[in-house]
């Protein structure tokens, strides 16, 4: 234990602990900021966003996102049999996991989110999602897993 002269055992170890919180809490921020690339736009809770066209819109947080769109050129693979509501309007990729297409019967998509600019990026947590006029693509900077949605194509990877 350090020692402080004047001080007694007891606060001088409230004085350690406090210490090690401040450098511990700095550590998580940091870990945060490292998932985000330079100009990245950083969230930490729930956030809507759309592609500039506004056929795309996702929901992002620090555990995951969910991109639905509204007109695309691919049709999605058979529904499976234990979705009873709408298939493959969108997907959605948890923190850690792997990306999937959307068995919900809800959007993503919001009338007032706000556009991502073509060559934006937002992070939330491990989430980062770009905007280019290829389309959006969402991927976990962790696992490296992730989707890419359009109007003419999506992607998991």
């Amino acid at each position: 234990m350090l020692q402080i002269r004047g001080a007694s055992r007891s606060a001088a170890f409230a004085r350690d602990v406090a210490t090690v919180l401040v450098f511990v809490a700095a550590g998580f921020s940091a870990m945060a900021s490292a998932n985000a690339a330079p100009g990245d736009r950083e969230v930490d809770e729930l956030t809507a966003f759309q592609s500039p066209s506004g056929n795309v819109g996702c929901q992002l947080s620090p555990t995951g996102v969910r991109c639905d769109i509204d007109q695309r050129d691919w049709s999605p693979p058979p529904r499976p049999a234990d979705c009873r509501l709408d298939y493959g309007q969108g997907i959605s990729l948890g923190a850690g996991k792997q990306a999937h297409l959307v068995c919900a019967g809800d959007t993503a998509r919001t009338g007032s989110a706000e556009p991502l600019a073509y060559g934006a990026a937002i992070t939330a947590g491990p989430i980062r999602c770009e905007s280019t006029e290829a389309g959006m693509t969402c991927r976990d900077t962790g696992s490296g897993h992730g989707f890419s949605i359009s109007r003419e194509a999506y992607r998991l990877f």
